[in-house]
């Protein structure tokens, strides 16, 4: 196992801390540990590129890691009423839906090459800033109620436009117009 792949497993670690943390009334140790998975995240990612240990293992728990955190943190922001239980269901339906498509395409012997989109890179932004923002309130006891909307808001309809758009293109994919060809090809 290379040292990138230790670091991502380490941010696997830290999903149950600070879910924990959370749950407890610990703000300040559950943003810590968000803060904490986030750096080792990008440290991770240098550290495969740099010393070129990137592996197909780490090209899977990579974004595995990053989306248990993160959907892992909006289930527990939901449950305490802290972000909206729509947003909540919202971002969790979208990751079952990508995951439902992925594994119904291979099944069908049609496997999905999945591929980020620029859209669901933005979301991803987004509903990374919305948790960060909200465990910051959270720790240090502020509130910017304008602030939290408006990116709830924005997260909402990025995530709503990132699961259109992964629906659409696996149905591109699933009717053969997929991986650059058009109806007209």
């Amino acid at each position: 196992m290379t040292v990138a792949n230790m670091i991502t497993m380490v941010r696997f670690l830290l999903v149950p801390g600070v879910i924990y943390a959370l749950l407890v009334g610990d703000a300040g140790w559950a943003f810590a540990g968000f803060v904490i998975a986030g750096i080792s995240d990008a440290v991770d990612g240098f550290v495969a590129r740099r010393f070129n240990q990137r592996t197909a293992l780490g090209a899977y728990l990579d974004p595995i890691a990053d989306k248990l955190l993160l959907v892992s943190v909006f289930i527990v922001l939901g449950y305490m009423n802290e972000l909206p239980l729509w947003l909540v269901i919202l971002v969790v339906s979208r990751d079952a839906l990508i995951v439902g498509g992925v594994l119904l395409a291979t099944v069908m012997a049609n496997p999905v090459t999945m591929r980020p989109l620029l859209v669901s890179k933005v979301n991803t932004a987004a509903q990374i800033v919305l948790a960060g923002f909200v465990l910051a309130e959270l720790a240090f006891g502020i509130h910017y109620s304008a602030i939290r909307l408006a990116l709830i808001l924005a997260t909402g309809l990025l995530t709503a436009a990132s699961a259109a758009a992964y629906l659409v293109d696996w149905l591109r994919h699933m009717n053969g117009y997929g991986e650059g060809r058009t109806p007209d090809s």
